[in-house]
């Protein structure tokens, strides 16, 4: 496997357990945080004019990802990344 896989799957990881820690911890709220990934959404849709479909997808593979782990998380609804990566993957 490529190491930039690694490292960007480390880094999603790492990104999702914040997210739910700052969810958890009365910090920011669910909703608030799925709508921050839904505007970085949207962002990378309207910058992504001009790449090709598989481009477009890449960027925007770690958002919708993330925006999955916002779902899932709370006590005992954890997936491992490459769970998550398969419903994206289905997904898109």
């Amino acid at each position: 496997m490529n190491t930039a896989n690694l490292q960007l799957e480390g880094l999603l990881t790492a990104v999702a357990s914040i997210n739910a820690l700052l969810v958890d911890s009365g910090i920011v709220s669910r909703s608030d945080m799925q709508q921050a990934l839904e505007r970085a959404q949207h962002g990378v849709n309207g910058e992504a004019r001009g790449l090709s479909e598989a481009n477009r997808k890449a960027m925007l593979f770690p958002i919708r990802l993330l925006l999955l782990a916002n779902e899932d998380s709370g006590p005992g609804k954890s997936r491992t990344f490459a769970e998550y990566a398969e419903a994206v993957g289905k997904s898109s």
